[in-house]
């Protein structure tokens, strides 16, 4: 659905209908290479190190029990190849461990027991500045701006809200966590799924067509939509192309900066 075409640009759209901006990272605030090349390669190639060193830290117990439990709850769903994770406690039970880690990884599931020990690993990264998060330079001041003006602006993301958090908390433009009125992550619903902006929309506590999710995935816009959000796509670099049919449906930018620009924006009207 088109951004309602009556306003001459989309920061205009923006300044009188929107009230809430939430934000999607990955293609969106922040590079896709910086999670396919440096947070994803950080968790496979430490994940052992990180188990044996912890094991027995509160946190580490809890997120291999969630792992073990999810593991069982795929076999019963017809999952043979997941591996499974024995409360044995010995050097088995780790291997089993980063097998599971390694095996979701390699689905590229988004299941929110991976999320979290990714997101402690994660935090331990940032902390000690192995890790700064990446976020795209008209992100800060875009956002800042909007919030300067009045709008609310969160974070819905497939990671956890932890690792939301560290990202913009370490980020190469300082701590960004300041901008930012909440965070959501699976906890609240898959991003494909149209039930999930209803409960964010229901969560702010704001009528769904006051809302502006911003993101680079059709289906996630498409979902959004269906809840009566307006969205708009970004066209960042390694993004995955959208078609023409994708381009027509939905209004797209390229930077932040669209948002809060007085330039007229190009109007992609829609094909049918």
């Amino acid at each position: 659905m088109k951004l309602n075409e009556k306003f001459d640009s989309i920061s205009d759209f923006v300044k009188a209908a929107i009230d809430v901006i939430v934000v999607d990272i990955e293609g969106t605030t922040t590079p896709i290479s910086f999670v396919t090349e440096v947070l994803f390669p950080y968790v496979k190639s430490n994940i052992r190190n990180y188990l044996t060193s912890k094991w027995t830290h509160d946190s580490v117990v809890k997120d291999v029990q969630a792992l073990r439990e999810l593991a069982l709850k795929d076999l019963e769903e017809g999952k043979k190849d997941a591996p499974q994770i024995s409360n044995n406690d010995d050097d088995s039970t780790i291997d089993a461990t980063v097998n599971n880690v390694l095996w979701q990884m390699t689905q590229d599931r988004k299941s929110t027991a991976l999320k979290q020990i990714q997101g402690h690993m994660w935090r331990s990264a940032y902390e000690d500045g192995t890790i700064k998060g990446e976020v795209y330079k008209d992100v800060p001041k875009v956002l800042k701006q909007l919030k300067n003006e009045g709008k609310s602006v969160y974070v819905y993301s497939s990671g956890s809200i932890a690792a939301q958090k560290l990202l913009f908390g370490f980020s190469d433009h300082g701590d960004m966590c300041g901008i930012f009125s909440g965070y959501f992550d699976t906890t609240i619903g898959n991003k494909k799924e149209s039930s999930s902006y209803k409960a964010i929309a229901e969560s702010v506590k704001v009528d769904p067509s006051k809302i502006l999710f911003l993101t680079d995935v059709y289906a996630e816009a498409e979902a959004a939509s269906k809840a009566h959000v307006n969205t708009c796509i970004l066209l960042r670099p390694g993004n995955k192309p959208l078609t023409e049919k994708e381009l027509a449906d939905f209004t797209s930018i390229k930077t932040f900066d669209e948002l809060v620009s007085d330039e007229p924006a190009v109007k992609r009207q829609k094909t049918e």
